[in-house]
């Protein structure tokens, strides 16, 4: 199997690790850590969300933060946007590039959003379709692609027609999330090459948790598939609500240390990412979970 050149890495940390953190972060310093990110190369930031400032209180000065935030030519600055009126926000406040999520299972997506699979298919079309219109990338998120946990097993099947329903919608890029971190790299080896009979994998990233330890073996699975797009957190930020006190996102410097062993480029600047990360851990009120990122520190103490 042929291993990609490059890898794309997609910084979830702004909006994925944030969102369900205890501890208040103020609007300046999440300005300051995009910032620090920026400056590290990475691609793809997922900067804020503009959901319901009562549904994740965290996020809801979205708009200032996007605002704030120096845009830095080369990086894409994408915004969760959950329905038209997030979008109108985002618009606003002169985002390009958005997100929206749904899942594989019908128990996650009725708990976490209060709808079907086909209703949030239907309404994230219309979100779709508005973005489309203005010119606005659009990344789409399904969840609970490896396991559910309400379910358990996620199949095949299920993930193959969320991801072909989200192609067709008109999504650029579609992101296959390990929300609970259950997957192993059997799974991904037999997930993919379904995916690439109707998406081309230039198209597909994967978004894996480490909340039981397989995030980067299931990461050298997804490249051995041809899949070179890749969702990580600075410091591995963002527990697994579902796990508490496990590893949840996959740390962006974990993901770093083994592609840059095994040369594969990113255009990424490890310490400078490890710096975003030193600067946010000085804002939370616990460590942060990436094991690279503590090695490292450890080591230039």
């Amino acid at each position: 199997m042929t291993l990609p050149a490059r890898v794309k890495v997609c910084e979830m940390g702004p909006r994925d690790g944030l969102q369900n953190e205890k501890a208040v972060v103020s609007t300046e310093d999440k300005i300051a850590y995009v910032n620090l990110l920026s400056e590290a190369g990475l691609p793809v930031i997922e900067a804020t969300s503009f959901v319901s400032p009562k549904a994740i209180p965290q996020l809801s000065d979205a708009t200032e933060v996007f605002a704030g935030i120096r845009k830095r030519p080369g990086t894409r600055y994408v915004v969760l946007t959950p329905n038209l009126k997030g979008l109108e926000r985002a618009r606003a406040a002169g985002a390009d590039s958005i997100a929206v999520f749904t899942a594989a299972s019908e128990s996650f997506t009725k708990r976490n959003i209060n709808m079907s699979i086909e209703q949030s298919l239907s309404a994230f079309g219309e979100v779709i379709n508005a973005a489309r219109l203005h010119g606005i990338w659009v990344r789409g998120y399904v969840s609970t692609a490896f396991g559910c946990p309400y379910e358990g097993t996620v199949p095949v099947d299920s993930v193959v027609r969320v991801t072909e329903s989200l192609y067709k919608l008109g999504c650029d890029e579609i992101s296959i999330g390990d929300t609970i971190g259950v997957g192993v790299s059997t799974q991904v080896h037999a997930l993919i090459p379904r995916l690439s009979d109707i998406v081309p994998l230039e198209n597909v990233a994967l978004h894996f948790h480490d909340t039981y330890g397989q995030a980067l073996a299931n990461v050298e699975a997804g490249m051995q598939e041809g899949v070179a797009i890749f969702d990580s957190s600075a410091g591995g930020l963002g527990g697994c609500p579902y796990a508490p006190g496990a590893s949840g996102n996959l740390g962006t410097e974990d993901l770093l240390y083994k592609l840059r062993g095994m040369d594969i480029e990113t255009g990424v600047d490890l310490a400078r990412v490890r710096a975003a990360s030193r600067f946010i851990a000085g804002r939370l009120d616990h460590q942060l979970p990436s094991k690279a990122y503590t090695a490292l520190e450890a080591a230039s103490a």
